[in-house]
């Protein structure tokens, strides 16, 4: 299914805009021409702050929204010309990512298995996997309302996965959840490096960042302000902790808006 051959890449956009009209501001641009690449095997994070254009990048990327302006490309597959492809390609998890209420964990990842064209014997082989691996076999037979947070949170990523896509999008994943919880899904975004996946995830948490990142988007008002490896954003800014770095980064960005020199 992965075209991972040579230096294909598994996330491309160019110039990705996308324009809202408020009925009292007019028109809004929440993404300002955003360029992003990211790569097989690769952990890229989108670090920015509420309403900096995160969100929207990604559902854009998840063909859940549609670009204004720009293109984009899923492993090779663009967003537009071929959104059910892309699809396939991507496991994509948001805090808004919905569970059926009356179905247990079970019998959703089964529901979803067969979305997917898994056939059934692979299919419940699969399932008994990622209940095992995300330790969910507690509460595999409990309906989904009358599970926790961080117990949902585990059956939507399963659900993101089930069909083992090349490409994870992931909105703020560990939001809401606890303190083990919350590790328990870092540890998987990081085992993912090694499975060759490419996991795109946005955060505002800066440790997330700092532990998995290969190379770290900073966004801001829209706009894609720096991108590199933590040594490469440390480097261009002179700045040694990340919240400084972004900090930095963000200045430099207000004071050239406002027309003052760049330090």
């Amino acid at each position: 299914m992965s075209s991972q051959d040579g230096d294909a890449l598994a996330i491309q956009a160019r110039g990705l805009r996308k324009t809202f009209h408020d009925p009292q501001r007019g028109e809004v641009e929440a993404v300002r021409g955003l360029d992003l690449e990211c790569r097989h095997g690769e952990i890229y994070g989108l670090l920015g702050p509420n309403g900096a254009g995160k969100t929207t990048t990604l559902r854009m990327l998840a063909t859940i929204l549609a670009p204004t302006a720009g293109s984009a490309s899923i492993d090779g597959v663009d967003v537009a010309a071929d959104p059910l492809e892309v699809r396939r390609r991507i496991g994509f998890l948001s805090g808004s990512t919905g569970l059926y209420a009356r179905m247990t964990a079970r019998e959703t990842l089964r529901y979803f298995g067969r979305m997917h064209g898994i056939a059934k014997g692979p299919l419940e082989a699969r399932v008994d996997e990622l209940i095992e691996a995300f330790d969910m076999g507690s509460f595999a037979e409990g309906r989904c309302e009358a599970l926790s947070t961080g117990q949902k949170q585990r059956v939507s990523i399963a659900r993101a996965v089930l069909h083992d896509p090349p490409v994870l999008i992931l909105d703020e994943p560990t939001t809401g959840l606890d303190i083990l919880a919350s590790s328990a899904m870092i540890d998987f975004i990081e085992s993912r490096r090694s499975a060759g996946t490419c996991v795109l995830f946005s955060t505002h948490i800066l440790s997330e960042a700092e532990r998995l990142c290969d190379r770290i988007g900073v966004i801001y008002d829209g706009r894609m302000l720096a991108v590199g490896s933590l040594k490469e954003l440390q480097s261009q800014t002179g700045e040694e902790w990340l919240e400084d770095v972004f900090k930095a980064l963000v200045r430099d960005a207000d004071g050239a808006a406002l027309g003052d020199p760049v330090q």
